[in-house]
């Protein structure tokens, strides 16, 4: 049965306020016509504040930097932190560096998801010798998932150890969603999303016997990927000259209530779930999915927590939330549910139980 170890987050040294956003904006758009409206909206998503790789004024940031500028600049730092979270979770489990068995080279496989800035080659051959692994180690490198990212890997993962019994999988996600904060955007939904998104990096091992408490998973059945039919233009990015950008349409509001039937078909009417580690979105995704699985504000606690103190993180949230659920854990045994919804409009989901050793 594969099992998901405890993840580590990484988080980058610039903290920003949702103050200091609204200002931001007011300051840069003083003749928007719905400069009143903004604020408003912002204060509804429920962040307090994030984290950035960058200074909010770096060029990279809220500054008139290229697309080369900002391309670089956000692949490097997810790269800085996706290197310090996977050491952090090696470190944690008993890894040390070096070819020496026990070692960080006893890691057989490396997934990697990462979707702000473009590089090839990508992080997985990257952390091959930042982290010193075996050049044979095997690889997987989900590029565009974006919010359904670190979920997704976890899927692969469980798939990576039942093919494989004995393996142990390094599973890495880095966003630097701080690249597509950009001022040439001034729709409500790009001033939303100003707001929204904070930068991250977090990593877990995946094995077929437990390294300490954590999530048991059956096995592939338990997972689910799924894609809803005519919705591709819900959540979507695109490259221009001045950098990267994220758009969304209206029927994006309703993306995950959309996709919440087939989830519940999934999960049967009687499988119960005891807890969940939903991405947070946003208040909304949480609450509707929250109580679409039987669950109240209590149980969806980590999730909220997350956005609240440091945003949506992309594909790295749900290994936040996660790691939250450690430090507060499920009765040995719970039903949990891990779900996270990405452009597409795509849903990736595992369930399992809570395993305390």
């Amino acid at each position: 049965m594969p099992f998901i170890s405890r993840p580590f987050t990484t988080l980058p040294a610039h903290k920003v306020t949702t103050a200091e956003i609204i200002d931001d904006i007011v300051g840069r758009h003083p003749g928007h016509p719905r400069l009143r409206v903004i604020p408003r909206a912002i204060g509804n998503l429920g962040v307090e504040s994030r984290y950035f790789t960058r200074p909010l004024t770096a060029p990279t940031v809220s500054g008139g930097a290229s697309i080369e500028e900002r391309s670089k600049a956000a692949f490097d730092d997810a790269l800085a932190m996706a290197t310090r979270a996977a050491k952090d979770a090696l470190t944690a489990n008993g890894l040390a560096p070096g070819p020496a068995p026990g070692s960080y080279a006893d890691i057989d496989g490396i997934i990697t998801t990462h979707s702000t800035g473009w590089a090839v080659p990508n992080l997985d051959i990257r952390l091959i010798p930042a982290l010193g692994l075996r050049p044979t180690v095997r690889r997987i490198a989900l590029t565009t998932m974006a919010c359904a990212g670190g979920t997704q890997a976890l899927i692969r993962a469980v798939d990576f150890v039942t093919a494989r019994p004995g393996s142990k999988v390094l599973v890495v996600a880095a966003e630097v969603i701080s690249s597509v904060y950009n001022h040439n955007d001034t729709s409500i939904e790009a001033m939303i999303y100003k707001a929204l998104f904070g930068d991250s990096a977090a990593a877990c091992i995946v094995t077929d016997e437990p390294l300490g408490p954590g999530l048991r998973i059956a096995g592939p059945d338990d997972t689910l990927e799924y894609v809803l039919p005519d919705s591709l233009d819900r959540y979507s990015g695109r490259i221009a000259a001045d950098g990267f950008h994220f758009d969304s349409t209206k029927e994006a509001l309703s993306a995950a209530d959309d996709v919440l039937p087939t989830v519940l078909d999934w999960i049967g009417p009687h499988q119960p779930v005891d807890w969940a580690a939903i991405h947070p979105g946003s208040p909304r995704i949480i609450t509707d999915t929250g109580r679409a699985l039987g669950l109240d504000d209590i149980d969806t606690r980590h999730s909220t927590a997350t956005l609240a103190h440091e945003g949506n993180l992309g594909g790295v949230s749900v290994l936040r939330v996660l790691e939250r659920t450690h430090a507060e854990p499920p009765e040995h045994g719970a039903h949990g549910v891990v779900i996270a919804y990405g452009p597409g409009f795509n849903t990736a989901a595992l369930r399992g139980t809570w395993h305390t050793p």
